[in-house]
């Protein structure tokens, strides 16, 4: 997805509260960076197929370790700043199911990103940052439909971020508990 600042959307800044209030009666997908809203650009299918990929495999890995987890699609925020949220490509957050008519995941445990061309580098850097400093994130992934590749960051409780690249075999999400699977999502039946 390419970020791109149309002329129909709002020229001020607005807060995340002021943006979802915005957003729900404008269809298309934005986010909010710097107080600036920001269309998103149509995907390819490739970046359409590993989503789903990414996102069918979540869930499966939440229900075989039976944990009281959810996985959400893209189309929920999440607030990174006062002035900054993003639409995560897949995230997984754990406890009460959200109420339906929720627009914001506020405590994702898992956050996912499947890099487009456009957009690799900020999903490297400044979501990277923005994500990391969410108290209730446990694992940032990043995905490469291109090269098959997943970048993981699971920061710790005393500041370390834990980085790995992986491309086969399965990884231990914990928390909150699971094992996710590349060889599905990488080489899907």
């Amino acid at each position: 997805m390419t970020a791109k600042r149309k002329s129909q959307l709002p020229e001020d800044p607005m807060t995340v509260d002021e943006y979802l209030v915005w957003a729900e009666s404008h269809p298309g997908k934005y986010e909010l960076q710097d107080g600036l809203v920001v269309a998103m650009a149509a995907e390819r299918a490739s970046h359409a197929e590993m989503k789903f990929a990414v996102q069918t495999e979540l869930r499966r890995a939440i229900k075989a370790a039976k944990l009281n987890c959810h996985m959400l699609p893209d189309g929920m925020t999440v607030r990174t700043e006062d002035k900054t949220a993003y639409e995560p490509d897949a995230l997984v957050y754990c406890g009460q199911k959200l109420p339906g008519k929720e627009l914001e995941v506020r405590n994702p445990v898992i956050v996912v990103e499947v890099l487009s061309p456009s957009t690799g580098r900020h999903d490297s850097t400044t979501k990277l940052e923005g994500y990391l400093g969410l108290p209730s994130l446990k694992h940032y992934m990043i995905v490469n439909s291109v090269t098959l590749r997943l970048v993981l960051h699971s920061p710790s409780a005393d500041g370390i971020v834990r980085t790995q690249i992986l491309s086969k075999g399965k990884v231990k999400l914990d928390p909150p508990g699971m094992d996710f699977n590349l060889d599905n999502v990488f080489s899907p039946a």
